[in-house]
């Protein structure tokens, strides 16, 4: 890909960013080594890598859902200004 002063002002409109012509100038050269070091990676043979979406080996990683004893409901909306169907009710914030 060829990175020119005109892609760099279209890049900078986007971002809705201002830059001086020194900064332009390093954008472009930055970019373009980013550019040429992912290009390198195409240079890999990775015909028996298999496609992944996460790169440690890990399977299912949470905690078994067990049943554990919770507090007294009762004990707990005590403490509630308002309640409601045993929950407690707080204002409402959305209509």
């Amino acid at each position: 890909m060829i990175l020119d002063i005109k892609l760099i002002e279209y890049l900078e409109e986007l971002s809705r960013l201002k830059l001086s012509d020194e900064e332009k100038e390093k954008v472009k050269k930055d970019l373009s080594g980013i550019l040429s070091y992912v290009d390198s990676l195409n240079e890999l043979d990775t015909t028996d890598v298999e496609p992944m979406s996460h790169p440690f080996d890990f399977t299912n990683n949470f905690r078994k859902d067990e049943v554990k004893p919770s507090f007294d409901r009762e004990l707990i909306l005590k403490n509630a200004p308002k309640k409601k169907d045993g929950c407690f009710q707080v204002p409402k914030t959305v209509e």
